[in-house]
């Protein structure tokens, strides 16, 4: 052997965002199985007692419900499990290693980041995903022992964890979404309906983070989330466009709340519906409630029944209403109620992976074989680059037994057939061998 396996994982920063981060992930190498004889004093010719190496840890997601965003992650974002220990002698296995949890706030999508592929969706209080598995263990010298060789002097290494690169996205899980161009109100129109306490003030994009409050009416309880402002080409990702509108998906209905003092009202309403159904056709049929907000002000008064006559043409009917002075805001909240009541009941909560994601993706048996500039052969495939790093390569028996693999995978024959002679080399993965006969 004239290489080694060399880990290169791939570096990056925590993204900017509160609601979408990037991490790494690992699951815990095997321990080696080891290569031992008893050695008792009254039994000469012990037999092969080398110990199995315990499995290493997994990465298993869990949700935390007393998180509310991923801002942890903004700080730490590289996860390890630990390694499963080596085998002992007299056949004793290893220690396994311990897994690593990864907690997040409900309503958690975890992503391949490299495929986009949605590998689990957490919503529920202390729900788990096992994401990747650690690695087996190796197997002692007492497995290999058999008729023709009764003292085999090789085992096996563990098998490497896996390792992925993961997109976490947060999508809040509220029944009611508050939705509206930046300054609308929503902020306190939530404050006045609810026991939230999000930060106010009087100018555009004061909202940088969705705020949640739990609504209480006639024994019924509702989570309400204030949407930050949207703007226009928020569904192509202007401003935090995407951040924001992806949290009113989960919603069951949405409170379109106008600024009254707006220059053009129905030209606000008209963009944000755009910007909803643009990002996601299905946000469009959600249930919509509007209200015209900051009666208080006469001006904005003084025009209500015009907007109303412009937005009744349009088939909509609007409630004028004023959060700073509560105007009106228990009657639109018995609309919202009288609507929730009337949905059918929820979908239920989606499918989480019960085996984890790593390799589902390909025939672990499968392998391929390529010839670069130089004449070498490259040999790639999940199952052979995994028995390679598992091959204690400095025992003659350990790497007899490697090509026997060779063999009964098929790569012997297809590397013949490709046209490798002795003197070739040959790359398993990471790993430089040169044929012989």
């Amino acid at each position: 052997m004239l290489g080694d396996f060399t880990n290169q994982s791939e570096k990056t920063k925590p993204m900017a965002t509160f609601d979408e981060v990037k991490i790494y992930v690992k699951s815990g190498d095997g321990g080696d199985g080891i290569i031992a004889f008893r050695r008792e004093k009254y039994i000469p010719r012990g037999g092969p007692s080398g110990g199995d190496g315990g499995s290493g840890g997994d990465v298993i997601f869990r949700v935390n419900p007393k998180m509310n965003t991923l801002t942890y992650f903004q700080t730490r974002i590289h996860f390890k499990a630990n390694n499963g220990r080596r085998g002992g002698q007299k056949n004793m296995t290893g220690a396994q290693g311990e897994p690593v949890y990864v907690e997040v706030p409900p309503g958690t999508i975890i992503k391949d980041a490299e495929t986009g592929m949605i590998l689990a969706d957490l919503v529920s209080k202390d729900q788990e995903v096992m994401i990747l598995k650690g690695g087996r263990g190796g197997r002692g010298n007492q497995h290999f022992a058999n008729s023709s060789n009764q003292t085999p002097r090789f085992a096996e290494k563990g098998e490497p964890g896996q390792e992925k690169w993961l997109i976490l996205e947060l999508r809040l899980i509220a029944d009611v979404g508050i939705v509206g161009v930046p300054n609308a109100g929503k902020s306190t129109l939530l404050s006045v309906i609810s026991n939230a306490k999000p930060k106010i003030a009087n100018y555009p994009f004061t909202t940088l983070e969705p705020n949640l409050g739990v609504v209480v009416y006639d024994d019924h309880d509702l989570v309400f989330a204030d949407i930050p402002g949207l703007i226009e080409g928020a569904h192509a990702g202007v401003g935090l466009g995407h951040s924001f509108l992806r949290h009113v998906q989960r919603t069951r209905i949405l409170v379109h709340l106008l600024n009254g003092e707006s220059d053009d009202v129905l030209a606000d309403y008209s963009q944000i519906n755009t910007e909803l159904a643009l990002y996601d056709e299905q946000l469009a049929q959600k249930p919509q409630i509007v209200a015209y907000n900051k009666m208080d002000n006469p001006e904005v008064a003084e025009r209500w029944e015009q907007v109303k006559a412009q937005l009744e043409a349009r088939g909509v009917h609007p409630i004028a209403i004023s959060a700073a002075t509560h105007m009106n805001t228990r009657e639109l909240l018995q609309r919202v109620m009288e609507i929730y009541a009337s949905l059918p009941a929820a979908a239920p909560a989606p499918i989480v992976l019960e085996t984890p994601i790593y390799g589902m993706e390909q025939d672990e048996l499968s392998f391929e074989i390529t010839r670069d500039e130089n004449g070498a052969f490259h040999v790639k495939g999940k199952r052979i680059e995994t028995a390679a790093r598992m091959t204690y390569w400095d025992y003659q028996e350990a790497v007899l037994r490697f090509q026997q693999i060779l063999e009964t995978l098929g790569i012997t024959e297809a590397l013949i057939k490709a046209g490798v002679k002795v003197g070739d080399t040959v790359y398993i993965g990471d790993f430089e061998l040169e044929w012989t006969d």
